[in-house]
């Protein structure tokens, strides 16, 4: 990406951050609006390495267009806390090296919040997109992580009117906060056209006759700590799947930490069955082609949850909360926690009726990104001030 380039006027500098896959779908859009402005901004793309997997890295960013990251800082896996204080550690010389107009987080990990607080200790405005997301359960990392983000940031983009209302609450000066839509749904609605059919993964995996005689098909996803990490609680949501599976069959991509945690817990026997489909992590547009054609979403990822609502598919949330209310309240999301019984009387439902037909949120029609590079272009005109 360019750096400033000298006899070039720019309109300023911005340093983006990703560090984990879903903040790889929302900075390609980001990026690319950006790209487009004029004066020109210098940008420049830090990867903290927090998602160290270099296949599906690669799948991510080669699928969605994103640039090769100038930086790399490698980080790999680690508790929270030395994960965050590594990021921070090895933020810092980047920083001082590229001095930008501002640094550009998304999104609510780890690297998210260590960036931001690099930045800000050394007066760098710091601009949040995804901002006032709350679960009001901060017994979740990405809760902590959204909150102190959004104290620290000069400019913060929402997603949806919850956002705002939660930012006030916590005295965000109103004069920061800006209402730009979804970033995730613009890179939803630019590769629909190009998400992989159903046939092409089942044949790909070696299973083509994996739907038989069946019309439709439930996915599953699962990675939360809350899910995973207990070995009696990933049972009793596995059970419930395995009686799911018996009305209408399972995809299942794993999570590699669902995957161990499986592994580890002794599980793997009972996940044997014809009904239900295992398969590695999917790329982008391997994901999205098994979305867009379910006939029910059971996940506990946040991501999953607004891609649902946009899509139109019908979406149970493993979880008992969510930092999207929006999905709930007009979209096609139903929350069920871990509870088996709330669980089958949601699907039971939904193969009843169809489940909730659900509306698109105001702002998720694909442009949010360029409110995004719009409103940060007036920022920079304007000296940066909020």
């Amino acid at each position: 990406m360019p750096i400033p380039t000298s006899g070039v006027q720019t309109l300023g500098s911005i340093l983006c951050v990703v560090g984990a896959r879903p903040n790889f779908m929302k900075m390609a859009p980001i990026m690319a609006a950006l790209g487009n402005l004029r004066p020109p901004l210098a940008l420049s793309l830090v990867h903290t390495g927090q998602h160290y997997d270099a296949v599906m890295n690669h799948q991510y960013f080669e699928a969605l267009g994103i640039p090769q990251p100038d930086i790399n800082l490698e980080v790999g896996s680690g508790s929270h806390a030395i994960q965050t204080a590594e990021v921070m550690r090895r933020f810092e010389p980047v920083l001082d090296a590229k001095r930008p107009s501002a640094v550009l987080v998304v999104g609510d990990v780890n690297s998210t919040l260590a960036c931001a607080l690099v930045a800000a200790k050394k007066g760098v405005p710091v601009i949040h997109v995804e901002a006032g997301l709350r679960s009001f359960d901060r017994a979740m990392p990405e809760e902590i992580n959204r909150i102190l983000t959004d104290q620290i940031s000069d400019l913060l983009f929402i997603t949806e009117s919850s956002g705002r209302e939660n930012l006030l609450r916590e005295g965000i000066v109103e004069s920061r906060i800006h209402f730009v839509g979804n970033v995730m749904i613009d890179t939803l609605r630019r590769n629909l056209e190009r998400a992989v059919p159903l046939s092409k993964i089942l044949k790909d995996a070696g299973h083509e006759d994996f739907m038989g005689g069946n019309a439709g098909y439930a996915v599953l996803t699962l990675h939360r700590p809350s899910n995973v990490d207990d070995p009696a609680t990933l049972r009793t949501l596995l059970d419930t799947v395995l009686k799911i599976s018996r009305k209408l069959p399972v995809i299942f991509p794993m999570h590699p930490r669902t995957h161990a945690m499986i592994k580890n817990s002794g599980l793997e026997e009972m996940l044997k069955v014809p009904e239900l489909l295992l398969l590695p992590p999917m790329g982008y547009l391997e994901m999205l082609g098994l979305m867009k054609n379910a006939r029910v979403m059971l996940t506990d990822s946040g991501g999953i949850q607004e891609e649902t609502t946009a899509l139109g598919v019908p979406c149970i949330t493993l979880r008992n909360n969510t930092e999207r209310p929006i999905t709930v309240e007009e979209g096609t999301n139903t929350i069920a926690g871990q509870d088996p019984v709330k669980i089958l009387a949601a699907f039971d439902e939904i193969m009843r009726s169809g489940g909730k037909a659900g509306r698109i949120p105001e702002f998720w029609d694909g442009q949010a990104s360029i409110r995004i590079a719009t409103a940060i272009h007036e920022w920079l005109e304007n000296g940066c001030l909020s």
